[in-house]
């Protein structure tokens, strides 16, 4: 009887610390509350503006609050997930347009990200500078198009690849 019961408790012994070690050394999720959110775009403002005065450049970097999330699906199920940060260079003092054009945005570049990885765009040496050139140009011409004569360029500030 122990013997049968044995590797059942061992199972779940292992199952259980398993569990506990995932749960103890995973990073906690990055939610932002609105204070950090809004300190994020003060640090923005304030790092356009000394971009502003060492170069004598008239613009500004807004940085869109959430990271993009785009799953790739291979043979009908998720086979990776890309994380995507962007940052919008715009004319000086027109920030907070951008930050009210923002769900409008997110949309447009989701668009643009969900095509990038049908495509393929996704996969293989994904951050080779031909696929990135790619993606940054399609994002460009969508943001150009919503923005209009205030936008600059579009900055890939962060880029992952999780595969399952």
């Amino acid at each position: 009887m122990l013997a049968k019961l044995l590797p059942v408790i061992l199972m779940l012994a292992g199952t259980g610390a398993g569990i506990g070690a995932a749960t103890f050394l995973s990073k906690p999720p990055m939610e932002k509350s609105k204070d950090q959110t809004e300190a994020s775009k003060d640090k923005d403002a304030e790092y356009a503006k000394d971009e502003k005065s060492k170069e004598g450049a008239k613009t500004e970097f807004a940085r869109l609050s959430n990271q993009f999330v785009v799953p790739i699906v291979a043979q009908d199920r998720v086979s990776s997930m890309v994380v995507v940060s962007l940052s919008i260079e715009v004319k000086s003092g027109t920030t907070e347009a951008i930050y009210s054009l923002e769900p409008k945005l997110r949309d447009a570049f989701l668009r643009v990200l969900f095509d990038h990885a049908n495509m393929g765009g996704f996969a293989g040496r994904f951050t080779n500078a031909r696929n990135l050139d790619l993606l940054r140009n399609a994002l460009k011409e969508v943001a150009q198009k919503e923005i209009g004569p205030d936008f600059k360029n579009v900055l890939i500030t962060d880029i992952a690849r999780q595969d399952t």
